[in-house]
């Protein structure tokens, strides 16, 4: 039976390994995965995927008025998953485009993303991925600086924490850290 999953974890957690990783898994099974991403996160390119570590597939990018539905049930032989990376940015009407998708077309989606931005409050698709997904993972990682586990992202510039702003601002680690909530209240920056 086909699910929806929502896997979060903080900054730096693997979110795009696991994503590439269960790709591979996938397709030397011979299967077929249709890998999707944000179409706001282009600092690889638009529709990349890309790790830090430096591994990178070419995905779909999906925009606030993309029909994701529309654009799987054209193409639904064969599909035996869809993938989709920086799903925190996806709107509640993307979601739920996913929902029909596992729910009519019978086909699993894998969401990766983030759960809270830099200054603790939900995403619009993580909200929404957090009220309709079957199943609901975290990814772990730890404290970039005391190793307990990270639940949050602290945003940084110039060697100091930031706490207001927009709350996208596409960035990897000279922007962000993922830390434990003393050291995102406490971060441990010289100034």
């Amino acid at each position: 039976m086909a699910q929806l999953y929502f896997r979060y974890g903080a900054m730096n957690s693997g979110k795009t390994i696991e994503i590439l990783k269960v790709a591979h898994n996938y397709e030397e099974q011979g299967k077929h995965v249709i890998i999707m991403t944000s179409g706001l996160d282009n600092r690889d390119g638009l529709g990349k995927v890309s790790s830090r570590i430096g591994m990178k597939r070419d995905a779909q990018p999906i925009f606030p008025e993309t029909d994701i539905y529309s654009e799987i049930s054209r193409n639904v032989k064969n599909i035996s998953a869809i993938l989709v990376d920086e799903a925190q940015f996806l709107t509640r009407d993307n979601v739920l485009q996913l929902t029909k998708i596992v729910d009519q077309l019978h086909i699993p989606v894998l969401a990766f993303g983030l759960k809270n931005d830099f200054q603790n409050h939900l995403f619009e698709g993580s909200e929404a991925l957090l009220l309709f997904a079957d199943k609901i993972e975290e990814i772990k990682t730890i404290c970039w600086f005391c190793g307990r586990k990270a639940t949050m992202n602290l945003r940084v510039n110039d060697n100091g924490p930031v706490y207001e702003g927009e709350q996208v601002q596409i960035g990897g680690n000279e922007s962000y850290y993922p830390v434990c909530r003393e050291h995102y209240f406490h971060p441990l920056l010289n100034k």
